[in-house]
Formats: C-alpha cells, structure tokens, sequence
C-alpha cells in the first residue's frame, strides 16, 4: 500500500476519535463542528509534526508488528501538545484530563488504524 494510504487513514483515524468523543458527550451535531475543529485541527498538526520524528511514515516501522508502540507514544505526546495549541486557539485553561483522555483514546484510534494498516500490507504481500 502506498504512503498516501496510510497519512489519509491517520487522518481519518483522529477525525473518527474526535467525532465519538463529541458524540460521546452528547455533541455530535452539526452545530459543535467548530469546537470539534477546535480539537481535531491541534491534534492533526501536533500529529504530523511528531509521526515523522518518531519514524512513523518509514516503511521498515511501519510494517513492523514489534513497532506498533511508536503509534501510542506518538500519540500521547501529539495529544498533549494540541491540548496546549486548544487552549491557545479558545483562550482557555488548559485541562490535564482531557490531555489524558485524547491521549488514551486518540492513541487506541491509531493503534487500530495502524494495525489495519498492518494486516492489509501482509495480505496484499501475501498475495504477491
């Protein structure tokens, strides 16, 4: 599978996470789109800016089931970094729990995606 693949599906893994956290919460109209932004745009950047430092996007960590830590380490500090950008961009206080929370489920998010990731690239390989 190309790389491109696995950038869209990280993106669709965090937007999934942050629209079951806000449905979650009962919020999942259309009129809390702007705070779901609010939580998903930090993520997204903080993701990005983090993934490639830890290797994320290099196919030998990729590919590799003994690597699928990196993900959720990635993911904590992500989380915690686009909690601080969250509370930048509303002007709020920055909640620990919350950075505790994205983390955790943002980071369960990406395991399942990465794993799918995974699992697809040994069956198309198989196949081979």
């Amino acid at each position: 599978m190309k790389k491109y693949m696995l950038i869209l599906g990280d993106i669709f893994a965090i937007a999934l996470v942050t629209l079951i956290g806000f449905a979650s919460h009962g919020e999942a109209g259309a009129s809390f789109f702007p705070r779901m932004g609010a939580a998903f745009f930090p993520l997204l950047l903080s993701w990005f800016i983090l993934a490639p430092a830890l290797g994320l996007f290099q196919t030998q960590m990729v590919l590799e089931i003994k690597q699928l830590w990196r993900p959720v380490l990635g993911m904590i500090f992500a989380a915690s970094f686009a909690v601080v950008l969250r509370g930048l961009i509303l002007h709020a206080p920055v909640i620990p729990i919350f950075a505790v929370v994205l983390g955790l489920t943002s980071s369960l998010g990406m395991i399942v995606w990465r794993g799918i990731y995974l699992y697809l690239n040994r069956r198309m390989a198989a196949r081979v």
